[in-house]
């Protein structure tokens, strides 16, 4: 080991201070917990920030690995034995024709729909999570997952030649169950929905002692979220957005790219200001826009009805978290319906040849009803989240994109299908003006 290398994990080590509950800030060892054993509250990882600031620059960001990991001094790890599979570093679109339509001048997508290795974010926070796991000697790794995080976790465990068992309710798309079989973990297949499998999976880690990504090793797996703050921060230019719009779910990427951006302020990186902060739900499964429509500061659960699977869940762990930086930040939470699900999907593809699943749909739809009730400046500088890969939930779109024209082998069958083709597209932007 350098040098170089020995002072990094000692900084590593030093930065990294507790495990700290955000309800009554009672502190803990930086164990696999994720509980406050005094109040029920959530845990979260505590830095030295002052520490911190002495190993960090943007030349030293900017030298790092092409992934998550330039970001390793914010992240919960001890040592230099992390796990990068490429992680991170997605593009920031800079988008033209989306914006035009919808009469932005300054819209971003940021687009983890091409994240490496299965195509969500989900890869950011499990590359996390797996390195503390291995760290704190778990063998086993497992998560409660609505599809992208059984995904990455299955892939990423196969890379670390760690043993895996991932748990999703039955009814998920068949392309999120292929992308985990294809990596040979045990999948378990569970009759209910996704806050039913979480109450299984709690009590399989207090009965088996497996490292779940999203249970006991909560506080690690989050903290990958941040880095989607730090990659818009870096990406443009060292400078904040002015406005963000992402997907709610559980609430916590949405509170960890809060985080990161408060991260970046505090060690210098970037100047400080207000970013507004803005959230996306599906009306069938919305109890965090609900409670924000209706100003109310706890969560009523739901019952999960919409083609959105992947942010379909009913009692969001974080939603009264993400409710507060909607409120202070002077963004909003809003929902949509399917058919409006289904329409943001189609227009980001047709618009910027992104082809975003049911979470990115519910993201972009939002975003369009935001400016259309004069909620986004059009000056202002506004990132939009795309999360997932639009080829895992084909079945969403699978009626509502039209057929191919079959012809035969000839020139004439040619001409007269792409008359066809020609007229149909004619009478519907003659339907669209009407």
């Amino acid at each position: 080991m350098t040098q170089a290398i020995a002072n990094l994990n000692q900084a590593n080590t030093s930065i990294l201070k507790a495990l700290k509950c955000k309800e009554c800030g009672a502190e803990y060892e930086l164990q696999a917990s994720h509980v406050c054993e005094l109040c029920f509250g959530p845990l979260e990882v505590k830095y030295d920030y002052d520490v911190l600031r002495q190993f960090v620059s943007r030349k030293s960001i900017e030298t790092g690995p092409n992934s998550i990991w330039r970001y390793r001094q914010f992240l919960p790890v001890a040592t230099d034995n992390y796990i990068d599979v490429g992680t991170g570093m997605t593009p920031l679109v800079h988008s033209h024709r989306l914006a035009r339509r919808l009469g932005l001048n300054k819209l971003y997508i940021k687009n983890d729909a091409v994240n490496i290795p299965t195509l969500s974010f989900k890869d950011r926070v499990v590359s996390v999570a797996l390195s503390r796991a291995r760290e704190l000697g778990f063998t086993t790794v497992s998560c409660a997952s609505t599809g992208n995080l059984a995904n990455s976790t299955a892939a990423i465990a196969a890379y670390a030649g760690l043993d895996c068992c991932v748990f999703i309710p039955a009814d998920l798309e068949a392309g999120k169950v292929l992308g985990s079989l294809i990596y040979s973990p045990t999948l378990m297949a569970v009759k209910g929905n996704y806050d039913q499998v979480n109450r299984l999976c709690s009590e399989v880690a207090n009965t088996h002692g497996w490292g779940f990504v999203n249970i006991n090793l909560r506080p690690y797996y989050s903290e990958g979220s941040k880095t989607l703050g730090f990659e818009v921060a870096e990406q443009l230019g060292w400078e904040l957005p002015d406005h963000i719009v992402a997907p709610l779910a559980s609430g916590s990427l949405f509170t960890k790219i809060y985080k990161g951006f408060k991260e970046f302020t505090k060690v210098g990186l970037v100047q400080g200001k207000n970013v507004r902060f803005s959230g996306a739900q599906a009306e069938g499964c919305s109890p965090i826009a609900t409670a924000f429509q209706e100003r109310r500061d706890f969560i009523q659960p739901v019952k999960p009805n919409t083609i959105a699977k992947s942010i379909a869940i009913g009692n969001p762990a974080d939603g009264v978290y993400a409710i507060e930086i909607a409120q202070k930040t002077r963004g909003n939470i809003e929902s949509v319906s399917d058919a409006e699900i289904i329409d943001g999907i189609k227009l980001l593809a047709e618009t910027e040849g992104i082809f975003t699943e049911t979470a990115g749909g519910t993201t972009i739809a939002v975003l369009k009803k935001l400016v259309e009730a004069s909620k986004i400046d059009p000056d202002e500088t506004t990132v939009v989240y795309i999360t997932g890969n639009g080829l895992k939930t084909q079945e969403a779109i699978q009626g509502y994109v039209g057929e191919p024209l079959t012809i035969d082998a000839k020139l004439d069958s040619f001409e007269r299908a792409l008359e066809r083709s020609r007229t149909l597209d004619r009478l519907e932007w003659q339907q669209v003006l009407v």
